[in-house]
Order: structure tokens, then sequence, then C-alpha cells
């Protein structure tokens, strides 16, 4: 690859990080108007988490897979501008809403636009880059995730500040528009702006045709593919989604946990936590991603798997820790380490899927990948956490006793997987399955 093509390959994946950016953004930002949504939409907390977590993350997830499918056949670029134009409408239409059921549809919409974005993205990555810069160049990509998420909290939080000095705003057409309804244009519409900008890039020449066959017979080929290589796929998929586990868990309830047992203003949990995600889980991606590109220079081809040992090695004592400390200082501390372990494999995660996986699946893998995660990261990871506290402990003060405990026991067997799964890894890789490509 000549190095002004690697340049503008770089320049896409720049793009495109600026998307995932954006992303984050739009589905974290509700978590900062629960009182002001519930206050006049007069909804109960339930309803709420529904609008938070399964409106967004059940279309998200199974609609990630068909549109995989798409994308291993169609226009790349093309099907991630449509999302991000989709997604960032349903963002600012959450404005308009007026009851708990326009909400919720606005969640989904968001929830189907932003599925669009990763496998996609993934396998357009794939497309540029040689394989020995490939866990970088994701890496890159993946620093989107933490990045927004710690934006949604940094410059969320100033917007919410900014627009409740200001009162019940007049629109032109729409007429009074509530403090929340205005965030939800403001970090919105801008999306639209990115979705033609996407639209300039190039789409990439694949190394192979895309299959003409449909849809389910390219999804069963690479059911079939998976289960040939099953135990390589169970250690990645079941070991990156545990450490996603971790992540997920601690982040959903760590800023309760600094409010109910040490004191701090709601204000002052989110940069703390806004702060670790954007610069430990930056960071963490981007050595993830530049470890697994050192490792798979020098070794036997399974740096991604050992990046993923590495990091459920360093999270099982910081996750059994963090929320067991007698301050805030410590517990920020230990969680800013806890962000930059659990974020270390996600650049890696996405160059193991494709590394053994043949080209015309990449997609439809990368979105199977992404369905367990965020399934199981999203949903199944707070919620083991909430039962924890409410059932097991009966305490809500307790919260930071059940963090602990589920990152622990979420932590404890991704260890004995990924080192049961480096073998098996290892073969498929450097048998040349997935996605090896010369300069």
């Amino acid at each position: 690859m000549k190095p002004r093509g690697l340049g503008m390959s770089y320049y896409a994946v720049g793009v495109l990080t600026v998307a995932y950016v954006l992303s984050f953004i739009d589905r974290t930002i509700l978590a900062l108007l629960v009182a002001p949504i519930r206050a006049d939409l007069g909804i109960s907390d339930t309803q709420l988490s529904l609008l938070h977590g399964l409106a967004f993350a059940i279309f998200y997830t199974t609609l990630g897979i068909p549109i995989a499918l798409l994308a291993d056949r169609l226009n790349r670029r093309n099907i991630i501008a449509a999302g991000i134009a989709v997604w960032s409408l349903a963002t600012a239409v959450c404005g308009l809403t007026r009851s708990f059921a326009q909400l919720f549809l606005a969640r989904v919409a968001v929830g189907v636009g932003e599925a669009a974005l990763s496998p996609a993205a993934y396998s357009m990555i794939a497309d540029l880059f040689p394989r020995e810069r490939l866990g970088r160049a994701l890496g890159i990509y993946n620093v989107g995730a933490f990045a927004g998420a710690g934006l949604a909290f940094l410059i969320g939080g100033a917007v919410i500040a900014a627009v409740a000095q200001a009162g019940a705003v007049h629109l032109p057409v729409l007429g009074e528009v509530r403090n929340w309804q205005l965030v939800f244009f403001i970090v919105g519409l801008p999306g639209l702006l990115v979705a033609l900008w996407v639209l300039t890039l190039a789409e990439p020449a694949r190394r192979v045709e895309a299959s003409t066959d449909g849809l389910s017979s390219r999804l069963a080929a690479c059911l079939g593919h998976m289960r040939q290589h099953w135990q390589a796929y169970a250690t990645h998929l079941v070991g990156f989604t545990l450490i996603g586990l971790v992540f997920n868990a601690t982040l959903a309830w760590m800023p309760t946990h600094l409010i109910r047992n040490h004191g701090l203003a709601t204000a002052d949990a989110a940069f703390g936590v806004g702060m670790a995600l954007l610069v430990m889980g930056s960071a963490g991606v981007m050595a993830g991603g530049l470890l697994t590109d050192r490792l798979d220079s020098r070794g036997p081809g399974d740096g991604a798997l050992k990046v993923g040992l590495l990091s459920a090695c360093l999270s099982l004592p910081l996750a059994a820790a963090c929320t067991l400390m007698p301050n805030a200082t410590l517990t920020l501390g230990l969680y800013a380490g806890l962000v930059f372990a659990t974020t270390l494999p996600f650049g890696a995660a996405a160059a193991a899927i494709q590394v053994i996986t043949p080209t015309g699946m990449r997609a439809t893998a990368s979105a199977i990948y992404l369905f367990l995660l965020n399934l199981v990261g999203l949903g199944a990871g707070p919620t083991l956490v909430a039962m924890t506290t409410d059932f097991l402990f009966a305490d809500d003060l307790a919260v930071g006793r059940s963090v602990a405990l589920v990152g622990t026991l979420a932590a404890l067997p991704a260890i004995g997987l990924f080192l049961w799964g480096l073998p098996h890894y290892r073969k498929i890789a450097n048998a040349g399955q997935g996605s090896k490509r010369g300069e």
C-alpha cells in the first residue's frame, strides 16, 4: 500500500471515529436527563429504565446482524451515512415527544440507526489496512466509544446546566420547548452534517467480491464457519463479552455509588466518571490496539487474545477493590485503572474477529460479536448489579459491594477461558482463515 493511500485510510478512520463519538453522545445523554423527563412526562423509574435500556439495546443488537449481512454485499459507506442520519434525526425527535410511548419509539429509532455503524465500519477498515496495522486502526476507531461516553458526561452536563438557566424556550413552529427537549436538539442535529461528511469517503474495494447469495444463506455460511472453529470463536465471543460486562456494570453504577456512599454531588460524580472514560478509556483502547500489533509482529498470531488475557488479569483485582475503598479519591483512582484495563481489548477484539473470519463474512461475524457484547453488557451487567443490591444485600448502600461481586465473577472465568482458547485461536489465525493481507 502506498503512503498516500495509507494516509487516506487513516483519514477515513478519523471520520468514522467522529461518527462513533457522536453515537455514544446521542445514546448516553438520556442518563443525564432523568429528573426533568420524569417530571414532564409523569413516568416512573421503571419506564425510564426501559427508555434507556430496552428501547435502545434490543433493537440495536438484533438489527445489527441483518444490517451487517447487507454490509457484506452493498455499499458500506452509504449504509453508515444512512444510519447516522437516522439516529441523529431520531435523537432530535426525542425533543419533540410528549409522552412515554412517543419517546420510546424515538429511542428505538436511535438504536436502529446506530446498529448500522460498527459492523460496516469494521469491514471497511479491514479493507483499508494491511493486517499488521489493523489492530492500530481499529483501536483508533474504538477510541470513539470511550471519548463519546466521557464527553456525554462532561459536555452533556455542561449543556444541561447552561440550558437550565434559560427556562422554557419558544421556537418558531414548535412553540414552547422544555430544557430537556432542547438538549436533544443540540446533540442530535449536528449528526446530519457528519452523515454528509461520511458520503465524501470512497468505498474501499473488497479483496474478494461480495457474495451474491441470499441473506439467509450467507448467515448460515458464517455460522457454519464459526461452528467449525467453535473453540476459537467461543473464546473470543464469551471472553471479550465478559470483560465488556465488567466495564458496563461498573460504569452504570459508579456515579450512584459515589453519590450514595461518598456524598459526592451529581455534577462531581459525573465529572470524575467522565474524565476516567475520556482519558483512561481512550488510552486503554489505543494501547490495546498497539500492543496487539506488536505481539502479532513478533509472535504466533495470537496477540489479540493475549491482550484479552492481560485485560482480564488486570481487571480482576481492580473490579474487586475499587468500589470498596474508604473515600471517593481512592475509588476514582482505582476506577480509572479499571477503565484502562477493561478497554484494553476493545480494539484487539475487533481486530481478532477479522483475522479468523473469511472475507465476505466479516461484517456478519462482527455483528454477532457486537450482539453478544451489547446484549450482555448493556442489559445483563447493570441488571445483575441491581438484582444483587436488591435481593442479595437488600440495602441501597450495598451497591458498591454488588459492583465488586459482579465484576469479580465476570473477570475470573474470562481469565480461564482465554488461557484455554489461546492455542485454538492461534491455529486458525495462522492457517490464513481470515484477513491476512500484504502491502
